[in-house]
């Protein structure tokens, strides 16, 4: 009886160091560029779930009243620095000087569930029912559509409507995809103030993710508001039924559903960190004091997180409070939008609304420029 105890006292700590390892390997994950290791990017991925895992095994060394505990809580000391990028314990917003501060508002509106994935049909008019409430001074938006002729079925002149009710009517478009000469996705950034500069980023790979510059007076002071939708994973409905299939302990018999998401997740890392380089290069070359708005498809704890950020400003950590959690779609739920500044800007608050009228949750914050 004894030995079959110590036995699974040293199977257990055999789990734990293995969970040790794969944590730290997590915490470079932001370091190491996927296009040349891959891997590490899974392990950035799962971390939050390595750090729960981790605290779980503090628990029970504690009920073992067993030396072994200080592993995990070495580990759980490390994450001083990443803790805060998933969760901020705040009670409320540190706002002051509302008149004075400028709001800024990202948002993927998911082409305005053109395809009615809501199944509802009020729910473009739900999210210019939202954004006509902010009213924010500068308005981010990705997976925009817009159509110059209307649909005798649907009507979706969006940049129409939207110039109608905002206060922020000046505006840059640009679009990754038209279609029938008429129809138009991409990104737009909205902004109260005069617009005096546009520009894109270009990135190696032309596809449907871009990032766009622009260039902003406020009170004689320009800046310079990115506007970026990174590289999505691309699941379809097989990969999120194989993924059901994985929660429910259920596999296919030769893996290959599994293995093909994995190698679209992989490919995503891997692009990503791409269009990253080539944005942190545009940031670095700025003229102006600087915002970043977007959807980067990707964690705190990745590469394009770390890259784009730099000495960046987080808005979530500054100011915001909970988990921060924007995704809602079918893939496990992460922080992967954001707002970041230069220290040009003081950040007075944040928020991470709760509607639900696209797989992303809107974010906001306001800010005062020094």
């Amino acid at each position: 009886m004894l030995k079959g105890f110590k036995f699974l006292g040293k199977f257990v700590f055999g789990l734990n160091v293995l969970l040790a390892i794969a944590t730290l390997i997590g915490y470079a994950a932001p370091l190491i560029n996927p296009t040349n290791f891959w891997p590490v990017a899974f392990f950035g991925l799962a971390l939050p779930y390595f750090l729960i895992l981790n605290f779980f095994f503090v628990i029970f060394w504690i009920f073992r009243g067993s030396s072994r505990i200080f592993l995990s809580l070495i580990i759980l000391f490390l994450a001083y620095k990443t803790v805060p990028k998933f969760a901020q314990l705040r009670l409320s917003g540190n706002e002051e000087n509302v008149e004075e501060t400028v709001k800024v508002l990202s948002f993927n509106v998911r082409v305005f569930d053109l395809y009615m994935w809501t199944k509802e049909k009020t729910t473009r008019n739900k999210i210019f029912e939202f954004l006509e409430e902010e009213q924010a001074h500068i308005l981010c938006l990705q997976e925009f559509y817009n159509t110059d002729i209307p649909n005798p079925k649907y009507n979706f002149k969006t940049l129409d409507t939207l110039v109608q009710f905002l206060e922020s009517k000046n505006y840059h478009t640009y679009y990754t995809t038209t279609l029938r000469e008429n129809d138009h996705w991409g990104l737009v950034t909205f902004s109260k103030y005069p617009i005096v500069g546009r520009g894109l980023v270009n990135f190696k790979e032309k596809d449907d993710n871009a990032c766009i510059y622009t260039d902003i007076e406020i009170k004689n002071k320009t800046i310079r508001v990115y506007n970026t939708h990174l590289a999505s994973i691309k699941l379809d409905k097989r990969d999120y039924k194989a993924m059901q299939e994985i929660n429910q302990n259920q596999y296919s018999e030769d893996f290959g559903d599994e293995m093909m998401m994995v190698n679209k997740i992989k490919y995503g890392f891997k692009r990503r960190a791409q269009q990253a380089d080539s944005i942190r290069k545009s940031l670095d070359q700025s003229p102006f004091p600087t915002i970043l708005c977007g959807d980067f498809n990707d964690t705190p704890s990745s590469y394009a997180y770390g890259q784009i950020k730099g000495e960046f400003q987080d808005a979530f950590m500054k100011a915001g409070s909970g988990l921060g959690r924007t995704y809602i779609g079918e893939f496990p739920s992460f922080r992967i939008d954001y707002i970041f500044m230069d220290d040009n800007f003081e950040v007075k608050d944040f928020d991470t609304h709760s509607e639900k009228l696209s797989d992303h949750h809107p974010i906001s914050a306001k800010f005062l420029l020094k």
